[in-house]
């Protein structure tokens, strides 16, 4: 992939995630279970009944002998549905759920409506109104949602709604009411509207590049509900991009027990489970679950869009070649500017810098910095400046004036690390596999602790295997550290998007703290702290470098399906005013 193609992608492709997370969440407004959607779809259709028979019959004589029929008949079609669609039964009973409630509200409105405009009756078309918008509703879900073909849909859509509907209505009112005039002209345009819906919005959006907006959606869902990653990362990976991709490791060499610093050009994403979604637990298993895998400067251009291509690359990270060696390092050097903080570590001519904005926020750091530093690291006679975002802190796209003051920060780092003295290294290192312990804002990687011994003084770095960090957590710890007597140089996440589809909120994901306490998170650094201290020994590094061709999705792509489901969304919207606006119509 052409490197100034992605850079500008780059720089997009986080913001395209979150459009496609706001979009696809209103989709998430269903019960947890299945089993809650039965039960409303069961009290909704009672409600239907009862009210039918007090409000638009007035006659409760056969109620009780209606209702038990009524949900019987609803029950049977609900296992009937997904046999004909071939679907999961808790999607067409949640379709059910929101169904049946449309239905029940036109059967309200329509009371509601004779008493506002003091009409001298309810009349029983708002029954059979309701039932035909049911139907239309049904029409929309099952071509958007389940990939039922349009003629399909228009066979299937009234089974339920019509099976419930002769199940609780007197059989007298059977021809009066499925004949009303009305009821067949309002039945007809809501139907049609939802057809030409389900035309425009999975072609239109599309605009030619995509060929079908509801494919991707329901690739989509079948990956966020049904844990199938095959539909999406086919689609994916067809949109991909060759491209080299490097991958840094330091590895430190004890007596005891080896572990590392993994710096991939990689970003973990775009959601579990596809593709990359979890690439940073991958590497740490596949590295003896000694590693740190840092987030490097990158963003959703850089995601892995398929498992194929993510075993690729893992089997890629055991072909590397040793690029220098060497058992001496300076003393950490951090420098603060403003908002900004950068952390470095000098292995003889080879800079770590660890950028943050904590506790101010930040996203995904802007791709220049690192050609930046690069550049003046190479001026300044290093062989190489590696760079982490310690991704620590939630926030906005990072400002301009932010994103100087990270550069000067990092200048300044490399300016200081030069002139230290190098010194013998000890290295220690902890995970939690040992801590029992859950937290639904951790990956399955969870914490470790890296402990530098040098000239005599200890020094701290820690982990996370979560995606970003609730603001000021990092500082709560860091506070707790300094107070005890010890020297923390920084937390960094590894980005991970493991757990993003377990979130319903503005994120799509858990930040780490947002659901474990702080305290609690304290004291898992605190154990691990001491044990990175204790089984720190003299050590050796050796710097290895890794390269493979994978594909990665760019920013173009990720584009692409936020625009399509923006376009999509705006002829929703317009098709939702239009479709009110009729309803409205029919209560006058």
């Amino acid at each position: 992939m052409d490197s100034k193609v992605l850079l500008l992608a780059m720089t997009e492709s986080s913001n395209d995630v979150s459009r496609i997370h706001k979009r696809y969440t209103l989709t998430t407004f269903t019960p947890t279970s299945h089993y809650v959607s039965l039960a409303i779809s069961i009290a909704v259709v009672c409600v239907i009944a009862a009210v039918s028979y007090i409000d638009y019959f007035k006659s409760t004589d056969n109620l009780f002998i209606a209702l038990p029929i009524a949900v019987t008949v609803l029950v049977i079609t609900q296992f009937i549905d997904p046999k004909i669609l071939k679907t999961e039964y808790s999607k067409s009973i949640h379709m059910s759920a929101f169904g049946n409630l449309l239905w029940l509200v036109t059967i309200l409105c329509g009371i509601l409506a004779a008493y506002v405009f003091s009409k001298p009756s309810v009349l029983p078309v708002y029954i059979t109104e309701g039932m035909l918008l049911y139907a239309s509703f049904r029409i929309a879900i099952f071509t958007s949602v389940l990939g039922t073909k349009l003629t399909t849909a228009w066979i299937i859509c009234l089974l339920q709604p019509l099976a419930v509907f002769l199940a609780f209505v007197p059989t007298h009112l059977w021809v009066p009411m499925l004949s009303d005039p009305k009821a067949i002209e309002y039945g007809i345009v809501f139907c049609v509207l939802g057809s030409i819906w389900t035309l425009l919005s999975d072609r239109i959006a599309g605009s030619g590049k995509l060929s079908s907006t509801h494919a991707f959606l329901q690739a989509y869902l079948a990956a966020w509900t049904n844990d199938d990653p095959v539909p999406m990362e086919s689609l994916m990976e067809k949109r991909s991009e060759q491209s080299k991709v490097s991958t840094f490791q330091i590895l430190f060499k004890t007596s005891d027990k080896n572990c590392r610093l993994v710096i991939p050009d990689l970003h973990p994403g775009p959601f579990h489970p596809i593709g990359g979604s979890n690439i940073p637990y991958l590497i740490y298993k596949n590295l003896d679950s000694s590693a740190m895998v840092m987030h490097s400067i990158s963003d959703h251009a850089l995601n892995l869009p398929s498992k194929s291509q993510v075993d690729l690359y893992i089997t890629s990270l055991h072909q590397n070649s040793k690029i220098r060696e060497g058992s001496m390092c300076t003393k950490p050097v951090t420098v603060q500017v403003n908002k900004a903080r950068t952390t470095g570590l000098l292995f003889d001519k080879t800079a770590v810098l660890i950028l943050s904005l904590s506790p101010y926020g930040m996203e995904d750091i802007p791709y220049h910095i690192k050609s930046d530093l690069e550049q003046y690291g190479m001026n300044r006679g290093y062989e190489r400046v590696l760079i982490v975002d310690s991704h620590n802190a939630m926030g906005k796209e990072i400002e301009k004036l932010d994103a100087d003051d990270l550069l000067t920060a990092a200048k300044s780092t490399l300016d200081t690390l030069i002139t230290k003295e190098t010194l013998p290294l000890e290295v220690g290192y902890a995970n939690s596999e040992n801590l029992h312990f859950q937290a639904d804002d951790l990956g399955p990687g969870k914490v470790a602790m890296m402990c530098f011994k040098i000239g005599g003084e200890n020094f701290f770095l820690a982990w996370a295997d979560a995606n970003n960090m609730l603001n000021g957590l990092r500082e709560e710890i860091a506070n707790h550290f300094s107070k005890n007597g010890y020297n923390f140089l920084e937390i960094c996440t590894s980005d991970t998007h493991y757990k993003a589809r377990t979130a319903k909120n503005k994120h799509g994901y858990f930040e780490f703290g947002s659901l474990s306490k702080a305290p609690d998170v304290i004291s898992w650094f605190s154990d691990l702290a001491k044990k990175a201290d204790h089984a720190a020994r003299p050590t050796s590094y050796e710097l290895l470098k890794s390269e493979t061709q994978v594909k990665v999705m760019g920013g173009n792509q990720l584009e692409l399906y936020s625009k399509s489901l923006d376009n999509a969304m705006r002829i929703t919207q317009a098709f939702l005013l239009i479709t009110t606006g009729f309803f409205i119509y029919t209560m006058l």
